[in-house]
């Protein structure tokens, strides 16, 4: 029986039409922080500039649960070359992102209907995708647990569910 944790990660197609659908700076936001860092909904929303490392182009973001309480887990990301402008170009002018959590998987989904994506890509998905994209650039798993901010280990080990085109792929590439 499959694990109802699982989710089929985008493939590297699907990605790139969902990136190159994006028509406003704030799709953009929603769809490529999810993208290249991975961040949750929750610290979209709330980015503000005090979580920007200016100087390292870094975020420093609270993430989820922690010992001490709700929020107080934080963590260090890079932002990607794609992201940085972003979210430096609202900083600049205005402090926080400027979209509430329950905006953000709405975007997501006009973006997804617009590059006629036929299943569902939730901001899970989106999530899930980052991090299969992260395997297949050779990061390992510990790195990957730290950039996603989970606690377990086995839960970053769920990602290694590949799309079967990724496995065909990877499988011919290197056979």
């Amino acid at each position: 029986m499959p694990d109802p944790c699982t989710r089929e990660p985008l493939t590297q197609d699907e990605a790139t039409w969902l990136a190159n659908a994006c028509q406003s700076p704030p799709e953009k936001l929603v769809i490529w922080t999810r993208l290249d860092p991975g961040l949750r909904v929750s610290e979209l929303a709330k980015l503000t500039k005090d979580h920007l490392d200016w100087q390292r182009h870094r975020l420093m973001v609270s993430g989820k649960g922690g010992p001490y309480g709700f929020q107080t887990k934080r963590r260090i990301m890079p932002r990607s070359p794609r992201v940085r402008p972003l979210l430096e170009g609202p900083f600049a002018l205005h402090d926080p992102v400027g979209l509430a959590p329950r905006t953000i998987p709405v975007v997501g989904k006009r973006v997804a209907n617009r590059a006629h994506i036929r299943r569902p890509v939730t901001p899970h998905v989106r999530r899930h995708t980052f991090s299969v994209t992260a395997i297949q650039k050779g990061i390992s798993l510990p790195v990957r647990q730290r950039l996603l901010g989970r606690d377990w280990l086995t839960t970053t080990e769920r990602d290694l569910n590949l799309s079967p085109e990724e496995v065909v792929h990877a499988f011919r590439e290197r056979w």
